[in-house]
């Protein structure tokens, strides 16, 4: 993927848009966008800032679109079994957030591995239609965590 977006910085366009945009996609979602964001250069909390807003963004769009858009797949028979694999997928890695509810899906979501962030918690709380009101500031400020917590590990900023 980083290739991808390589590609992209070479084609011409700003490299800070580049990140802003590979912020936006799956599984690499703020934590493969702030490392690549640091091995351009990028200021610390630019790279940051721009991770963040990508993602929340993607995180956001799919809250608020994924359950109409589930609804009508699902009235579309071609379509129905791709929702089928939306919804199993979301099923699948809901189990640690469906004990815990609100406080389950911000954890998810905060934790910087593979197949957690925005992206996949948006899907939880989608399939287990949670309230907007308490999935949108979970997935809001475990990005926030995510993003902190891929900085500090990566060594861009310390504590001390």
């Amino acid at each position: 993927m980083e290739t991808f977006f390589m590609q992209l910085a070479q084609a011409g366009f700003a490299k800070e848009l580049v990140v802003f945009i590979s912020s936006m996609f799956p599984i690499w979602e703020l934590k493969g966008a702030i490392i690549l964001a640091q091995t351009w250069g990028i200021a610390p909390w630019t790279s940051f800032f721009l991770c963040y807003v990508g993602s929340t963004l993607a995180g956001l769009i799919v809250l608020l679109f994924l359950r109409p858009a589930m609804k009508w797949m699902y009235s579309r028979p071609r379509l129905s079994k791709l929702a089928d694999w939306i919804q199993n997928r979301g099923v699948r890695k809901s189990d640690k957030v469906t004990r815990y509810a609100t406080w389950g899906l911000f954890l998810f979501v905060a934790v910087p591995l593979p197949t957690t962030g925005v992206w996949t918690g948006s899907l939880i709380a989608t399939v287990l239609d949670m309230p907007l009101k308490k999935s949108i500031p979970a997935v809001v400020f475990g990005n926030v965590v995510a993003g902190l917590a891929i900085m500090l590990l990566y060594g861009v900023v310390t504590l001390i």
